[in-house]
């Protein structure tokens, strides 16, 4: 059965499916497409021929514009058909022909974005993919299966990111960059294939680090990236030397978390 909040305003050319739930002060535009299995939170906005579809879930105040195809089955050769979800926290915003995948089975199940990100037009979340708070995806930004990014990311427009890769915290990749190595939290990766160009030294300070701080993060990058010996034995070295530093040892967890993918670095000779 379908439930509909009073308050929700929805254009008579749109189809919400039996069992859809639909929260208060939603607003459905024309042409829209709301599956049976959907759950759209409070003030939720759904503008003209936007489709929510799937056991998909969106948070409050969310918008999503036209063509925006949120909840569609993985696009996997190892899709099995069985039902899968996305959950979608709050203040989202989905331009232009943005999609947006349900997990697989063999991934967890589950595709899961936080709040308040930005997804320009025509960019892409694939599969079994977890996303922070706070993410900018620009223009036709293509995410593959499993990615995680983390918080305050900014990815620039027309970039790729490679299966299974990290992005780590407020981590910066430059446009038509292709990310097929986990990026650092702060870092700033440009180029095919992408590699490491520093830090985010902007993005720091617009967050409100002091320069004392931005410079101690610089030198453990330095002392990680251009030391002789391999990045996690590098990190691992100077972890004692920056334990009060709370962005470096950010990046010494990042480094020495278990991943399937090597590490993005000036030199990528380096393990």
């Amino acid at each position: 059965m379908t439930m509909i909040a009073a308050s929700a305003k929805i254009h008579p050319l749109a189809v919400v499916e039996d069992g859809a739930v639909i929260g208060e002060n939603v607003v459905i535009g024309p042409f829209c497409h709301v599956g049976p299995k959907v759950v759209l939170h409070e003030e939720v906005e759904l503008l003209p021929h936007a489709v929510v579809t799937g056991r998909t879930v969106i948070g409050r105040g969310c918008r999503i514009f036209p063509n925006a195809v949120i909840g569609g089955d993985p696009q996997s050769l190892h899709h099995d058909g069985v039902e899968t979800t996305l959950t979608v926290g709050e203040m989202c915003t989905f331009r232009e022909g943005v999609t947006v995948n349900t997990g697989t089975t063999g991934g967890g199940g589950k595709t899961v974005i936080g709040n308040n990100n930005l997804f320009l037009a025509n960019s892409h979340v694939a599969h079994d993919c977890i996303l922070g708070d706070h993410i900018v995806m620009s223009n036709s930004v293509m995410l593959a299966g499993h990615v995680i990014v983390e918080d305050r990311v900014i990815i620039g427009g027309g970039s790729a990111v490679h299966q299974f890769t990290r992005i780590g915290r407020q981590a910066f990749v430059g446009g038509l960059s292709g990310a097929a190595y986990d990026v650092i939290p702060y870092g700033m990766l440009n180029g095919i294939p992408g590699a490491l160009g520093g830090l985010n030294v902007v993005g720091m300070s617009r967050a409100g680090m002091d320069k004392a701080t931005i410079h101690r993060v610089r030198r453990a990058y330095k002392q990680i990236f251009e030391s002789e010996g391999s990045i996690r034995g590098n990190a691992a070295a100077i972890r004692d030397e920056y334990a009060d530093c709370v962005p470096v040892i950010e990046i010494l967890d990042f480094i020495a978390a278990d991943s399937d993918r090597a590490l993005s670095s000036p030199n990528r000779g380096k393990g």
